[in-house]
């Protein structure tokens, strides 16, 4: 089973190969993994998609909060967030193709970003279904290369991963 794990962490040196690190000594596949800056200058934001059952996933998670530079780690539930991927797709054109490629980057509110006489870079965001989607319209005219984001996740509403992280 899919879990989606969102950490805030120290921006340190290090720290991402340890994270990783605790996954890997499990034997758990990290599926998707992302890093970036946070609102909290300093803090790093981790969204980490792993394949696995509830109970090692659990004693990951406290090895996890063992790290001195974990500030939090929150299990996000698929319903109750936003997830969304990013993807750069080169697929091969020509003068037949062209413009069946261009209606299915409309359909899927996709944008081009690269034309060449024999080739067309598209990107797209969205969610995992959206992304694979595309993905199966446009193979059969011949993708050339894949660059795909991990996935990036947020709780739904107000609160937020840095709620009371560093107040009093």
């Amino acid at each position: 089973m899919s879990h989606v794990l969102s950490l805030l962490v120290e921006d340190k040196p290090g720290l991402l190969t340890r994270v990783a690190g605790l996954f890997a000594r499990r034997g758990f596949n990290i599926q998707s993994l992302a890093v970036g800056s946070s609102e909290i200058e300093g803090l790093s934001r981790i969204t980490v998609v792993v394949d696995v059952e509830e109970l090692p996933l659990e004693q990951v998670t406290k090895q996890l909060n063992k790290l001195i530079n974990v500030i939090k780690i929150v299990e996000l539930d698929p319903a109750q967030s936003v997830t969304r991927e990013h993807l750069l797709i080169k697929v091969r054109v020509d003068n037949t193709t062209r413009s069946q490629i261009l209606e299915a980057v409309n359909l899927f509110r996709a944008r081009v970003v690269d034309v060449a006489s024999d080739a067309l870079i598209i990107e797209t965001t969205g969610d995992s279904g959206k992304i694979q989607a595309l993905l199966r319209v446009l193979e059969p005219y011949g993708i050339k290369e894949i660059a795909q984001s991990g996935l990036l996740a947020m709780g739904r509403g107000s609160k937020s991963i840095t709620d009371r992280v560093f107040k009093n």
